[in-house]
């Protein structure tokens, strides 16, 4: 029986329940479908198909080192998979599920085309499965994380498949670079591939050097200058890695890994609470936040664009700022400072930032970027007091990023430790360098003022 494999976000052959059950099967005809109907607003940011292009690529010759190949096709996902199947004769679909709530819309339009069986694989348990005793879902991190472990370790990664059969005739696919997803005028992401190698191969070679130092990840993590994270993230969301390839292969590090692996959780916990929420990416958790007073008109809109370009005056800011629009990136300490700078400084819905981040991180994840945003806002189901506003210049000095803000900002690249956190205050800002756009009392005053009109 000829089958299709759907793929999505599992960019891989290891690991891979949906190819692993075709193949079992019989011939296998692995398809991608570039789809931005069904998602409508939420289609991929440009650093994201940055990455889809050169991932695409890598899972292709990885097919083809086995005699088989990708097949490419654009439209909408239930129109294309059943026209394909009608022309190859497949009989079934086979596919990893997924929880965007666009995904979930998707799977149910194909179902009712062809016979599709989704497969779990791309969390470390399924989302929804993980329950209280009474069998309703966590929207607490801390008790999700408690009971997720009761279910740890997850079952140990396959291999993947020895052989994958092949159809007699290939139906046809449309070429990559027709697709266009790389930029040119202007290639804005000229710097990405000195940063990352999108594919299976890159996330095992990025998983073998993080493993090397991840019973030290506690005591790391925080310091942008030394980089101590795992910079699996975006292999993780485009499923070129499995999380449970990841959990086994770090598990038994010592040290601090455990705080590792909880952030491996994180994604599960995000996953739930957009399986319980929706439209989380779009809506306040917590209602009585809707009456939040959010800065608008040319004068916010002007300090937006100041803090999407890195002009703050806020070196940490502007850093973070900085190396994601120049690698896709941004480090995860950085990018709470930066997120509670544009909420709590400046006043501007956290919704502004959430669609930067969509747009510009390689990355972007519905799930983990809804739930972070919210978190940092405080407007989230499990998230910061809004009077908990982070003070940039401390967070810079305490987790010592001197030398990240002198890669990132170069015109602070010759101040000393002692003054490059806050040079305006030392009397050194140079003069290519912006001043502060708000003071940080000022600020702390105001957003504590609109936090009062929502109690």
């Amino acid at each position: 029986m000829t089958s299709i494999v759907w793929f999505r976000r599992d960019l891989r052959l290891s690991d891979q329940a949906a190819l692993a059950a075709a193949a079992r099967e019989g011939p296998v005809i692995p398809v991608y479908v570039l789809d931005d109907d069904t998602p409508r607003h939420r289609a991929m940011g440009g650093a994201s198909r940055w990455w889809l292009h050169h991932s695409l690529a890598s899972l292709d010759a990885a097919l083809r080192d086995k005699g088989s190949r990708m097949i490419l096709r654009r439209g909408r996902c239930e129109e294309v998979l059943a026209a394909l199947a009608k022309e190859t004769g497949a009989e079934r679909v086979h596919c990893i599920r997924h929880y965007e709530p666009w995904w979930r819309n998707a799977e149910r339009a194909v179902a009712k085309q062809v016979d599709l069986v989704c497969h779990d694989g791309n969390y470390l348990a399924p989302p929804g499965s993980v329950t209280t005793a009474t069998g309703a879902p966590y929207k607490i991190y801390t008790p999700f994380w408690r009971a997720l472990k009761q279910w740890m370790p997850p079952a140990q990664p396959h291999d993947r498949p020895r052989d994958i059969p092949v159809p007699s005739q290939w139906p046809a696919s449309e070429k990559l670079a027709d697709w266009a997803l790389l930029p040119k005028r202007p290639d804005w992401a000229a710097g990405f591939a000195a940063e990352w190698t999108p594919g299976e191969t890159g996330a095992r070679d990025r998983l073998a050097d993080f493993a090397d130092h991840a019973a030290r990840y506690d005591a790391e993590r925080n310091l942008p200058s030394i980089e101590g994270s795992s910079r699996l993230s975006p292999h993780l969301h485009f499923g070129e890695i499995s999380p449970a390839a990841v959990w086994h292969r770090v598990a038994d590090a010592g040290g601090s890994v455990d705080v590792f692996l909880s952030e491996i959780a994180w994604r599960d916990y995000a996953q739930n609470v957009i399986l319980q929420l929706p439209d989380y990416g779009a809506k306040n958790g917590r209602e009585k936040f809707d009456d939040l007073p959010w800065r608008s008109g040319k004068a916010a809109a002007a300090d937006l664009r100041a803090w999407q370009r890195g002009r703050t005056g806020y070196p940490i800011v502007d850093a973070g700022m900085r190396q994601l629009w120049a690698t896709g990136w941004m480090h995860n300490r950085v990018r709470m400072i930066a997120a509670s700078f544009l909420i709590k400084h400046l006043l501007i819905d956290w919704r502004d930032g959430e669609r930067w981040f969509w747009d510009t991180l390689v990355d972007a994840d519905y799930g983990n970027n809804s739930v972070n945003w919210q978190w940092v806002a405080g407007t989230g189901v499990d998230s910061n007091m809004w009077g908990r506003i982070m003070a940039p210049l401390g967070q810079s000095e305490k987790f010592e990023a001197g030398d990240y803000i002198r890669e990132w900002v170069p015109e602070l690249a010759g101040l000393h430790d002692m003054v490059i956190h806050d040079p305006e205050a030392q009397g050194c800002r140079p003069e290519d360098y912006p001043a502060k756009i708000i003071g940080h009392r000022e600020a702390r005053e105001r957003s504590l003022a609109a936090g009062r009109k929502v109690r």
